[in-house]
């Protein structure tokens, strides 16, 4: 099925508020993708994975980006079919103060640690999900790396957040001599 039938599926059955806008494959975008209003997100995968001709079995990724200046989150869903060998992209707009949004661990379970990298890295909250902690950062780590404006510290526990730069750590001093890079 191709994505644009997938989009005019999922249309019919939601309605247009909860699958607002439909992307096809461009200069811009590499996938076809679809807006998904970002409290639908479970109603929706669950019926992408449970409706013949759709069977969407495989939750391939979930990302997020940061875009300060549009004061969003997107939370991004790469989703296959085995059976029918077809994929799309869901992306859900999130209030960048406010990013919070349901969980589809009770859909897909390999949502369950890539919602914990998403909730780790840019502070999104899957609302329902049954362990949501962080999952790359330390238990008290402040903010969320992945955000740009994040400032990282000079240090954390007393560990200097910073490395020097390996190329100068290869400068050769000379007696009378610049310092040349070997």
């Amino acid at each position: 099925m191709t994505p644009e039938a997938i989009y005019e599926k999922l249309k019919a059955e939601f309605g247009e508020e909860a699958v607002p806008e439909f992307h096809p494959v461009s200069d811009k975008n590499r996938d076809a993708w679809i807006a998904v209003a970002p409290f639908e997100i479970e109603r929706i995968s669950e019926y992408l994975k449970t409706t013949g001709g759709l069977s969407f079995d495989y939750l391939e990724c979930i990302t997020g980006v940061d875009y300060p200046d549009l004061k969003k989150i997107v939370v991004v869903y790469h989703v296959y079919s085995y059976t029918q060998r077809h994929r799309i992209v869901l992306k859900a707009f999130l209030d960048r103060d406010d990013p919070a949004m349901p969980s589809v661990v009770n859909v897909w379970s390999t949502a369950n640690w890539q919602e914990r990298e998403c909730y780790d890295l840019l502070g999104v909250l899957f609302e329902g999900h049954p362990d949501l902690r962080r999952l790359l950062m330390p238990d008290d780590w402040e903010g969320h790396p992945l955000r740009k404006d994040f400032e990282e510290k000079e240090e954390y526990h007393g560990i200097p957040t910073v490395r020097p730069n390996p190329i100068e750590l290869f400068k050769i001093q000379i007696p009378g001599k610049e310092a040349k890079a070997s």
